[in-house]
């Protein structure tokens, strides 16, 4: 596995350019690798679902993702660009659940609980697989924006629920109190730890060179790992909220730490979707049913689109900017990871709805990650347009001049 990987590596890394510029995309090209070389195709790699191996990589990619993730996201940033974002997790992401809940029920036959699972997983958001969207300037600023920070906070707030519905239908037993222990545990040592290393390195008479700052980070997940494997606090909303606290509270640690983060949450993301396509399996595909199949193109086209246009009403964005909000909701890196908490729920049926999972994903992973670049060189053609407008109407008219009249 660890071989074919870096060979992959290596081919995406060839490929990158034309992939900027075309419908192709790297992320897609790791799924159809993983798939390709899976049990049921070449059988290069045989990993099943259930492997020790496999919720290993997904606990930790899992952790690491949520903690450079909530980096991106200071209190006092979010308190200065709320509104649009705000809509749609407020919003959008409810209605969004909602409709995929229904779908769920009217067409798959689901009971309500599974439903709700489903539409919890489904939920989160992440533009790491519509890169030229929220990295491309043609794009308007508040849309990137808004994706951004909805990508960062949804995938934190669909968590607690999918916990609490994993436990619902069939999962590890526990009891109310101690679930909720967790999850305020996590939140708090999330919040705790790094507050502390801070306000250690604040200290007078200690002295930090510039490489060992930029560990700090790696410190505070190193503990905040540590101590919730020991005492049982949820691994994820501390990850989360630690990100966080140290963008917040200590700015220098995040952008000492910033570049060094993102290299680390790009590979992992990369793994994990490579592990991920492995699982992937001819049989995994012909378990699910045609109402399966329309049940994930359902989610792809009709909840999310008409979920965002609804949260938008009123936000006077042009239609165009309200279709690109609407449309890039892809099914990406948690849905991944949250689907396989369902897979190892213990609930009878978690097999089949695991698989369903997978469809929908791999369904959004190819349709958002291969219409990116064509919305982005279309908004980029209207910038264009608008600034050869724009400089046309500057231009000082010179009007003709008059024929010179004989003396």
């Amino acid at each position: 596995m660890i071989l074919s990987f870096g060979l992959v590596l290596v081919a995406a890394i060839l490929i990158s350019g034309l992939a900027h510029r075309t419908v192709l995309s790297t992320a897609v090209v790791f799924l159809f690798a993983g798939f390709l070389l899976g049990d049921g195709m070449a059988n290069v790699i045989t990993l099943t679902a259930g492997d020790p191996q496999v919720t290993q990589i997904a606990q930790i990619a899992l952790f690491v993702v949520l903690f450079t993730d909530g980096q991106h996201l200071a209190v006092r940033d979010l308190a200065r660009a709320w509104r649009l974002p705000g809509r749609a997790l407020l919003l959008g992401m409810p209605l969004t659940f909602l409709i995929t809940t229904v779908l769920g029920v009217t067409l798959l036959g689901l009971p309500l609980l599974e439903a709700l699972l489903i539409s919890a997983v489904l939920a989160p958001t992440d533009p790491v697989f519509a890169s030229a969207i929220v990295g491309r300037t043609e794009i308007p600023a508040r849309i990137r924006g808004l994706l951004n920070v909805e990508s960062g906070l949804n995938d934190g707030l669909a968590l607690p629920v999918v916990l609490v519905l994993v436990a619902a239908v069939g999962g590890p037993t526990v009891e109310p109190l101690v679930l909720a222990l967790e999850l305020v545990g996590g939140i708090a040592l999330g919040v705790v730890v790094p507050l502390l290393v801070s306000l250690l390195l604040r200290i007078r008479f200690l002295t930090t060179t510039p490489l060992y700052a930029s560990l700090a980070p790696v410190a505070i997940a190193i503990i905040i790992y540590g101590v919730a494997e020991a005492t049982g606090a949820n691994l994820y909303l501390a990850a989360f909220s630690a990100g966080i606290t140290i963008a917040s509270a200590a700015p220098a640690l995040r952008d000492a730490f910033r570049e060094y983060g993102e290299f680390i949450a790009e590979n992992v993301k990369l793994v994990a979707i490579f592990v991920f396509g492995a699982l992937i399996t001819p049989s995994v595909l012909g378990d699910v049913s045609l109402a399966g199949y329309v049940f994930a193109l359902l989610t792809l086209i009709v909840a999310r689109p008409i979920a965002v246009e609804l949260a938008l009403i009123g936000s006077k964005l042009p239609w165009q900017e309200r279709a690109t909000a609407a449309w890039f909701g892809p099914k990406g890196f948690a849905s991944v990871l949250y689907g396989l908490l369902v897979l190892e729920s213990g609930n009878p049926d978690s097999e089949h709805l695991f698989h369903l999972i997978v469809v929908a994903i791999s369904l959004s992973i190819v349709a958002h990650s291969s219409t990116d670049v064509p919305i982005a060189s279309y908004f980029g053609r209207i910038t264009a347009a608008q600034h050869k407008t724009s400089a046309a109407a500057d231009s000082p008219s010179i009007a003709p001049s008059e024929p010179r009249q004989p003396e």
